[in-house]
């Protein structure tokens, strides 16, 4: 209590390394025999119940339709959801090595605790140290394979496995997810600057639910209020990559298991190109 929790930690901090796969002793993971992942982005928002995961969905399906090949990491251990909303039911097979992680129709490798248990309805009543080795696992003992991008759906909050990903994956970056409401968008703050204290890239901020749209006249409701998304973003010095309304057409898909079929532009220009402008300005 009362101690500074973004102030240095360790002697390597002390010592002013600068060794980015070493922080306070913690080292990346590498990499198995199995896999030859080129980016990992991470998908974050401070609390839950703001459609982090579904954002996570339509960025991995508008990178697969671009050609790129594609992974889901389901790091949210205690409340997956990707699977059902890929269509994907039944048990991940093993090749004696490594995880097989489950394709979707469109190509898209899915690895979930979900596709681990007997029954997809079973609780997972884990201490938060359990959490996050099965998440370490999911990067270690899974043969993902050729992949471009890896999306990994964290959890919402800032605690153990959110900062086990930061600590040991190696992340390119991260997507913020917001709603309108000011409650929110505050939570969202502190992701926003767990982000920097780990010294993870913000690759933009994404407001979801941001309003509805009348089906009669097309007129646009902020169903919560006006959002702030674009505000917060730009105080953050972050792009703003736009807003998704509520749709009952994502809801119906999701719950068939066909997200896939979402059309959605609002990561049209999201690819390599944001890595390396990032990389060119902040760097």
């Amino acid at each position: 209590m009362g101690q500074d929790t973004g102030s240095a930690s360790c002697e390597e901090k002390k010592s002013g390394s600068s060794d980015d796969n070493t922080k306070c002793g913690i080292e990346k993971l590498p990499e198995n025999d199995n896999s030859r992942i080129r980016n990992v982005i991470a998908v974050m928002s401070g609390k839950g119940g703001v459609g982090k995961s579904s954002v996570a969905s339509l960025l991995a399906c508008s990178l697969r339709r671009k050609g790129y090949k594609v992974g889901l990491l389901d790091a949210d251990i205690t409340g997956p959801s990707l699977p059902r909303m890929f269509g994907i039911r039944g048990m991940a097979d093993s090749n004696g090595f490594a995880v097989l992680p489950p394709v979707a129709s469109t190509g898209i490798k899915i690895m979930s605790l979900n596709l681990l248990i007997p029954n997809e309805d079973d609780p997972v009543i884990w201490r938060g140290p359990i959490l996050a080795g099965a998440v370490k696992q999911f990067w270690t003992d899974v043969a993902w394979g050729e992949i471009d991008y890896l999306i990994v759906d964290l959890p919402p909050g800032t605690g153990d496995v959110p900062l086990t990903v930061m600590q040991s994956l190696p992340l390119n970056g991260l997507i913020i997810v917001s709603s309108p409401q000011d409650l929110a968008a505050m939570i969202v703050r502190k992701a926003i600057k767990m982000a920097q204290l780990m010294n993870i890239p913000v690759l933009g901020l994404v407001e979801n639910m941001s309003h509805a749209v009348c089906p009669h006249c097309g007129e646009e409701i902020p169903l919560f209020g006006h959002g702030h998304g674009r505000e917060m973003a730009e105080k953050f010095g972050i792009p703003f990559l736009g807003n998704l309304p509520v749709d009952p057409k994502l809801s119906q898909l999701c719950d068939e298991g066909k997200v896939e079929m979402y059309q959605t532009n609002i990561f049209y220009n999201f690819g390599p190109e944001v890595l390396l402008t990032y990389t060119r300005n902040k760097v």
